[in-house]
C-alpha cells in the first residue's frame, strides 16, 4: 500500500476514535442520540469573564463514571485526565467522582463559545452545556492625526474603538470649557473658527473600562492688531511703542514712520519681537523721532496694521504751579516763571 493510502487509513481511524470518545460509547455498544430518553442534557448558567482573567469550568458528576471529557465546540480539551488541547493555558484542576474541573488562564476573545462536559456513567451518558462570554475593555484602534486647517474650513475627524460590549464613543474639546461636542465616531465641525481650535479628546466606554486619546486641531487665521497707544516722551528720554497681534501662525512685524521702514541696526533704536508682541524702542529720543508710526502684522493668511503717535512732552524746570480761581470757581493751573513772580512780589512791596 502506498504512503498516501496509509495516511488516509490513519486519518479515518483517528476520526473514528475521536467520535467514540466524543460520544463516550465503548466499541460495540449502541449509540444514543441527544433526543433519546436515555441521554441527559443539562444547561448550566452562562459564565461571563473579562479578557485576560482566569475561568474555571466545573462539571458535577455524582455517579459512577466510566468516561468523562470537556469539549470546546468540536475540539476535545480533556478526555479524563488526558490532555488533548495543545493550548498551554488549559489545565486540569480536579477529576474525581464528584467533580471534573478545568481552568483556562488569560482568557481571550477566541475562547468565547459553548463548552460541553460529557460524562458516560454506568446508567447513561449525560452532557452539561455552558456558554462562556468574554468581555473586552474598549481600545481605540483608529484615530485621526493632528491636523492644521485654515479658519472657515470644514473639519471631520474619526475615532473608532473595539470592545465587548460595544463601546460608546464621545468627543469633547478639553482645552476650553470641556463641553461635549458629539457622541459619534465622526466629529464634524463645519466652517471651523479659531475658537474651536485646541485639543480634542475621544473617549471609548463600555461596562468594563474606558480608553481615551487626544488629537490637536490647529486653526490658522489672519492677524488682528490691537489699537495703538500714543505716547508722550521728553526730548532725550527713552521712548517705547508696543504692537500686539493675534494670529496663527504667529505674525511677523514691520514698523514704519511715514513711508520709511525701520529695521534693526540703526543707531539709537531697537526692534524686539516676542511671540505676539513687537516693541520699537528709542533710547534717546530726538526731535526727528516725533511723529506718526505704523505697525504692520503679517502672516500667510493676511495682514493688519495700527497707528501710533509719539509726541513731545516738556517738563517744567524752575516754574511753579499756582492754583487760582476763574470766574466760575474752577481751578486753573498757571505756570509762572520765577523771575516774573519776583517782580510781582516787588511791586506789591512798593505799593506799601
Amino acid at each position: 500500500m502506498s504512503v498516501p493510502g496509509h495516511i488516509v487509513i490513519f486519518c479515518k481511524c483517528t476520526a473514528l476514535l475521536s467520535l467514540r470518545i466524543l460520544l463516550f460509547v465503548p466499541a460495540g455498544l449502541p449509540v444514543h442520540s441527544q433526543g433519546d430518553s436515555q441521554y441527559d442534557k443539562k444547561l448550566m448558567d452562562n459564565i461571563t469573564v473579562r479578557q485576560g482573567e482566569t475561568v474555571f469550568l466545573r462539571c458535577a458528576q455524582g455517579e459512577i463514571v466510566t468516561h468523562t471529557a470537556w469539549l470546546n465546540r468540536s475540539s476535545i480539551l480533556y478526555a479524563g485526565d488526558e490532555k488533548w488541547s495543545v493550548d498551554p493555558r488549559v489545565s486540569l484542576v480536579t477529576l474525581n467522582h464528584e467533580e471534573f474541573t478545568i481552568k483556562i488562564e488569560n482568557v481571550e476573545m477566541t475562547d468565547e463559545g459553548q463548552y460541553v462536559c460529557a460524562v458516560q456513567t454506568s446508567r447513561r451518558p449525560t452532557t452539561s452545556v455552558v456558554h462562556l462570554l468574554v468581555q473586552v475593555p474598549p481600545k481605540i484602534i483608529n484615530l485621526s492625526r493632528d491636523i492644521v486647517v485654515n479658519e472657515g474650513s470644514n473639519v471631520t475627524v474619526l475615532c473608532q474603538a473595539n470592545g465587548k460590549p460595544e463601546p460608546y464613543i464621545s468627543w469633547k474639546l478639553i482645552s476650553s470649557s470641556g463641553d461635549l461636542v458629539t457622541d459619534d465616531e465622526y466629529l464634524d465641525i463645519p466652517s471651523i473658527t479659531r475658537h474651536r481650535a485646541g485639543t480634542y479628546e475621544c473617549t471609548a466606554v463600555n461596562d468594563i473600562d474606558t480608553d481615551t486619546q487626544t488629537i490637536d486641531i490647529t486653526v490658522n487665521y489672519a492677524p488682528t492688531v490691537s489699537d495703538g497707544r500714543d505716547i508722550g516722551v521728553t526730548l532725550g528720554q527713552r521712548g517705547e511703542l508696543e504692537c500686539e497681534a493675534d494670529a496663527v501662525p504667529e505674525a511677523e512685524f514691520e514698523w514704519y514712520k511715514d513711508d520709511r521702514r525701520f529695521s534693526n541696526g540703526v543707531a539709537g533704536m531697537e526692534i524686539v519681537n516676542t511671540g505676539s508682541l513687537s516693541k520699537l524702542t528709542f533710547f534717546n529720543v530726538s526731535d526727528g523721532d516725533y511723529g506718526n508710526y505704523t505697525c504692520v502684522a503679517i502672516n500667510k493668511l493676511g495682514s493688519s496694521n495700527t497707528s501710533f503717535v509719539m509726541y513731545v512732552v516738556i517738563e517744567p524746570t524752575s516754574s511753579t504751579l499756582l492754583q487760582v480761581q476763574d470766574g466760575n470757581g474752577s481751578a486753573l493751573g498757571v505756570h509762572i516763571d520765577t523771575f516774573l513772580l519776583s517782580l510781582v512780589f516787588l511791586a506789591c512791596l512798593l505799593r506799601f
